[in-house]
């Protein structure tokens, strides 16, 4: 699993299950920059191999030397694109586990020597659990290690906190796809709602992309209460959730971050549907489903809905703010 890093979110709590059946076991995770950064250091995580695809096809010379001096009894090909293909192809096992034909886009089962049984569609979080089961190791509710693990990491954290007077609620201002994003002046909207109906600091978080960076020049020209604390890396953010009243967010990995370190999360969906990509197992009841139509119930699949996000109104936020009171707050 190399890219994305809410999958990557979804597939640590395989890694806590594959240590829990067997101690002994050594986990090498390929990964791609970003979430590497998230992952480097994990306790359960051993050995991590860098793709960096912005090297090009040297990425691919790199990772295949790499693996060629690794030799594996499993590998899990858990991501279902023709890079991720060719580098499953690289590495040395006798067992290459990958998923079945139906759902292995880009010809991706060519390079697997097994394939986990064909399934219905689920949520990702079930669909990568299947693999546990093809593996025969049991399993419970997902469980995750996240947040700061050394003492730099809980210092930057107390510090980063303790500049704000009051209870901080992040807002994550921008996705990979426009598609998804809200409109930045209704999260201006929000921060007013939030630091005078609430009593919560906005905090604006995310990437330094010039459409995060625009929109959080629209936020702060139109709520200068929010603070920035835009290009803070996947490790400080999750620092800044786990010390958070609340995160707001669209459909994006750090939605899945929040999820993992049990910070309430208010979701926006209208682009992608939340029956497979919204909160798995926890604040599912704080999600805003533009998504489908009133009363629609729509199927389980990958479907992608245009121009959906618009029909989330400020209202909509403020009703799961009040949800959010009522049943999460804590005093």
């Amino acid at each position: 699993m190399m890219s994305a890093v809410g999958d990557a979110v979804h597939v640590m709590p395989l890694i806590h299950a594959i240590k829990a059946h067997t101690p002994s076991s050594r986990i090498t995770w390929v990964l791609q920059p970003g979430p590497a950064t998230l992952v480097r250091g994990h306790p359960l995580v051993d050995d991590i191999v860098v793709f960096d695809r912005s090297r090009g096809w040297r990425a691919f010379l790199h990772t295949r030397r790499e693996l060629a001096a690794r030799h594996f009894d499993v590998v899990l090909a858990l991501q279902v694109y023709f890079k991720a293909g060719l580098i499953t192809g690289f590495t040395h096992a006798p067992v290459k586990l990958g998923f079945d034909r139906a759902r292995a886009r880009d010809a991706n089962w060519l390079f697997t020597t097994h394939r986990i049984a064909p399934h219905a569609g689920q949520h990702v979080q079930d669909q990568y659990v299947e693999f546990l089961d093809a593996l025969g190791i049991p399993h419970g509710p997902p469980h995750w290690t996240l947040g700061p693990w050394n003492d730099e990491e809980r210092a930057w954290q107390r510090d980063f906190h303790s500049q704000f007077n009051r209870p901080i609620a992040p807002i994550v201002v921008a996705t990979s796809k426009a598609a998804k994003d809200w409109i930045p002046e209704r999260w201006a909207e929000v921060c007013h709602m939030l630091w005078h109906e609430f009593g919560l600091q906005p905090v604006l978080v995310g990437g330094r992309s010039p459409r995060e960076v625009a929109a959080e020049a629209t936020i702060q020209r139109l709520a200068p209460m929010a603070h920035s604390a835009l290009g803070s890396g996947l490790r400080r953010l999750a620092a800044i959730f786990d010390g958070a009243a609340v995160v707001l967010s669209p459909d994006t990995g750090p939605l899945h971050l929040a999820v993992a370190l049990r910070t309430p999360v208010i979701s926006l969906f209208g682009y992608t549907n939340p029956k497979r990509v919204g909160p798995y197992d926890f604040s599912r009841d704080l999600m805003i489903d533009a998504y489908g139509d009133p009363g629609e119930d729509y199927p389980l699949d990958m479907t992608y809905r245009l121009a959906r996000m618009e029909r989330i109104t400020v209202a909509d936020v403020r009703a799961m703010l009040m949800r959010w009171q009522e049943r999460y707050r804590q005093p």
